[in-house]
């Protein structure tokens, strides 16, 4: 027994060891016990959360299904009730003159764009408010989440305020229905036709046919010369000897045979009214006619009154006078100095005047 001891221990010397390197690099080859036990803790530890899991997931489903189903609806409403106040526009005045005033195209625009804008407000409150519910769902903590956020929106609020100060004004200004396509404008920076309005910025083409981009945020009063009605006022100039009577009825019948002929029947929103003596001058009055007109016209109006005015008042052998008096034409034979001042007697210097404003000579010289 003890040669064979001995002799295993000679071979278990000569035969050569592993070195370090081929031991460390070697893997341990895990043994069938280790894997059933990395198997049963796997299958004990999803035993134990599934339910948590599963819980969590069916939150987030039905979080998510409920803002989506919200957000359909809440789309939807918004979008009927633009379409019902589309259907039910009241007129401004009632009657004929509110009905000539409803611009569909116009409606049409300011419609999309409060009905984009209430809609883009509600998506994207619903959808924000799901995505917090889903984040405090795997319990999350917002509050680093929410402070930063705040720390942002007030950056961004400093950084962009114009941007913010123009997309609020826009949507005021739309919501007010302060102006519209298509109606004229006088935004104080820029006058002209409203050709788009935008959230941010309002286009105007100009009288020279120049576009104008207007901040809303810069605009601080409009004038619409589109909405309600227009006034055409004429001033016209007669002697102050003048027959006043007959020239109320001259006018009066201009106005009513303007009133009665087309396309003026339509521009006309009301009759041509005579309202009296506007001035009273020593050699002249002025006597003013005034008509409510369609919106834009009463340019036109006034031009084609006056027409008809020059014309009757010429029929009716009553001068129109004012302005500046015209030249008289030359006269060849006209004496050229007549304009000329008379010559002075100092310039001649025998003439009694200049011998008397000439100083007296010393004594002994002679003159």
């Amino acid at each position: 027994m003890s040669s064979v001891s001995s002799l295993s221990l000679l071979l278990a010397a000569a035969s050569p060891s592993p070195s370090p390197s081929e031991t460390s690099t070697t893997p341990a080859v895990p043994s069938l016990e280790d894997a059933q036990e990395s198997a049963t803790n796997a299958a004990s530890w999803v035993e134990e959360n599934w339910s948590t899991w599963l819980a969590i997931g069916l939150r987030v489903l039905l979080i998510m299904v409920i803002a989506a189903v919200l957000r359909v609806m809440v789309r939807r409403a918004i979008t009927k009730l633009i379409d019902r106040m589309n259907r039910s526009v009241p007129g401004v005045e009632g009657g004929t003159l509110g009905g000539l005033l409803v611009n569909v195209e116009r409606r049409r625009q300011r419609s999309q764009a409060i009905g984009s804008v209430l809609r883009s407000v509600a998506s994207f409150l619903i959808m924000g408010t799901a995505a917090l519910m889903v984040l405090a769902t795997f319990e999350i903590n917002l509050a680093p989440l929410l402070a930063s956020a705040g720390v942002a929106g007030v950056a961004i609020g400093f950084g962009a305020r114009n941007l913010v100060t123009d997309f609020l004004s826009g949507v005021f200004m739309i919501l007010e229905d302060q102006y519209g396509v298509g109606d004229t404008v006088d935004a104080g920076v820029a006058s002209g036709e409203v050709i788009e309005v935008g959230l941010r910025v309002t286009k105007l083409r100009g009288d020279n046919g120049e576009i104008w981009y207007v901040r809303n945020g810069e605009v601080k009063r409009i004038g619409n010369l589109s909405q309600g009605w227009a006034t055409a006022g004429v001033d016209v100039t007669v002697r102050y000897d003048e027959d006043l009577d007959k020239v109320r009825r001259t006018l009066l019948e201009v106005g009513e045979a303007m009133s009665k002929e087309d396309p003026w029947n339509e521009l006309l929103w009301g009759p041509i009214e005579v309202l009296g003596l506007d001035d009273v001058l020593l050699d002249s009055m002025v006597v003013r006619v005034s008509a409510k007109t369609m919106p834009g016209k009463a340019l036109t109006v006034e031009r084609e009154l006056r027409w008809r005015i020059k014309k009757a008042f010429d029929a009716a052998d009553i001068p129109i006078v004012g302005g500046v008096p015209a030249l008289a034409a030359d006269n060849p034979d006209a004496d050229p100095t007549a304009g000329m001042a008379p010559p002075s007697a100092y310039a001649s210097s025998t003439s009694p005047q200049s011998e008397r404003a000439t100083p007296i000579a010393p004594s002994g010289v002679p003159k």
